[in-house]
């Protein structure tokens, strides 16, 4: 079969090396993909932003099966327009994709659905955002309402800060049209989850559980960021909890989303947060989470495309993944400033010597390649990933791949799955 992933990151690198693993694919395509992916699949040119070009391609190629990876593309309706023309594609729909398009919708559907969160409000101005901080203490998380790519999302400590950040954001200065309207929440307070299902518009079938590390710094300092990496073991959650999660959280989402007129299907992330009051839904994603994707599926021994044409073909069950006991971690490498302004073309050396690490795969985010070298090309550059029957073994192959691997303001957090260790 012919297969198109749509995407250009980490996370659709490490869906090609996954789904190049499967017999039942013949030709394996990626637009536009970067520099590494180039190596495993034929990279074509499109707009991701452009329903129109994605279109286009798809009349070109006619795919067997269409895997979108990131959320934009759905947001555009790219998996309506590839279903209505006969053309298998893997996500939820448009009007489904606003579980993750819409902070304000998906914190609405919460609600109705008795689903746990914090505690909200929804303003669509600064005297509405002033007006409802009355009812919160701090500190206050100051969310941008639309697609902001894991940075419209900002913990002001006071009330006043809480403020002047939704007013930044309605200006459109910060986060663009994202910050149309806002979402102020209680600051929450625990480990945060990163749990993956597998849906058919009904049923669900979990991932193994994952944990990012979004903020920029070592130690959970800095700006928030896309993902600076993240890592997956057996004993992030137990049986027990992976079962109140799906009744609980994933398949009352889904039900409540069928029940509301647009069915969900595809990979729904459900960001949590582990409080003392049990788990509560910080945010939804309608994709594979980056960089969570990469150690998650370093632990899948399955055929991914079988799993994915389950979704669409609306017979997901539990048996569709078969997972390794193995711990794993990504290891994000950043250009220098990320995530504020960066420089692209900086030459990268070592990915070679980074690859032949015991159990690593480098990933590749945004990179480009030129006359056989390779360059940075986005501000996360690489996701070095690592796999082995430790935590603590995954972490040292992991970092002493990084140590191969240079390029002009490289930096990457020396404390992936820091915590984990300690416990």
């Amino acid at each position: 079969m012919k297969v198109l992933v749509l995407g250009n990151g980490g996370r659709e690198h490490a869906l090609v090396w996954k789904l190049r693993q499967s017999s039942r694919i013949s030709k394996l395509y990626c637009a536009p993909g970067n520099g590494g992916i180039a190596e495993e699949a034929e990279c074509l040119p499109v707009d991701l932003k452009n329903l129109d070009s994605l279109v286009a391609l798809g009349q070109q190629m006619r795919p067997d099966l269409t895997v979108v990876g990131p959320e934009l593309p759905l947001t555009l309706g790219v998996v309506d327009e590839f279903t209505r023309r006969g053309w298998p594609a893997f996500g939820p729909t448009k009007a489904a994709a606003q579980l993750e398009s819409s902070k304000s919708f998906a914190k609405e559907l919460l609600q109705r659905h008795r689903i746990p969160t914090a505690p909200y409000a929804i303003c669509d101005s600064v005297e509405e955002v002033r007006a409802a901080l009355a009812h919160f203490h701090a500190p206050v998380v100051v969310k941008a309402d639309g697609l902001a790519a894991g940075k419209g999302v900002v913990i002001a400590t006071s009330k006043e800060e809480a403020a002047s950040v939704a007013a930044e954001m309605f200006s459109g200065k910060m986060v663009g049209e994202a910050g149309t309207r806002v979402v102020l929440e209680e600051c929450l307070k625990g480990d945060e989850l990163s749990f993956l299902v597998l849906s058919d518009g009904e049923r669900v079938a979990p991932l193994v559980a994952a944990q990012d590390h979004k903020r920029a710094g070592d130690g959970d300092t800095g700006p928030n960021t896309g993902g600076m990496g993240a890592y997956s073991t057996q004993s992030i959650i137990d049986d027990k909890m992976r079962d109140w999660l799906v009744h609980h959280i994933a398949r009352p989402a889904v039900a409540g989303m069928k029940a509301e007129g647009a069915e969900f299907k595809g990979v729904l992330y459900c960001g949590l947060m582990m409080t003392a009051r049990g788990p509560m839904v910080l945010e939804f994603n309608c994709r594979f989470g980056d960089p969570e994707t990469q150690p998650i599926l370093m632990r899948l021994e399955s055929d991914l495309v079988d799993a994915l044409e389950a979704s669409i073909a609306g017979r997901v069950s539990e048996g569709d993944f078969k997972w390794s006991a193995d711990a794993s971690v990504c290891v994000v490498m950043a250009s220098g400033g990320y995530p504020g302004t960066f420089e692209v073309g900086k030459k990268i050396t070592g990915l070679s010597q980074a690859g032949a690490v015991e159990g690593v795969k480098v990933f590749h985010a945004g990179t480009s390649k030129l006359d056989g070298e390779f360059y940075t090309a986005g501000g996360r550059v690489l996701g070095v990933s690592a796999r082995a029957p430790e935590l603590q073994t995954a972490v040292a192959r992991a970092y002493e791949a990084c140590e191969k691997i240079r390029f002009d303001g490289a930096h990457y957090r020396k404390d992936i799955a820091g915590r984990a260790l300690k416990k």
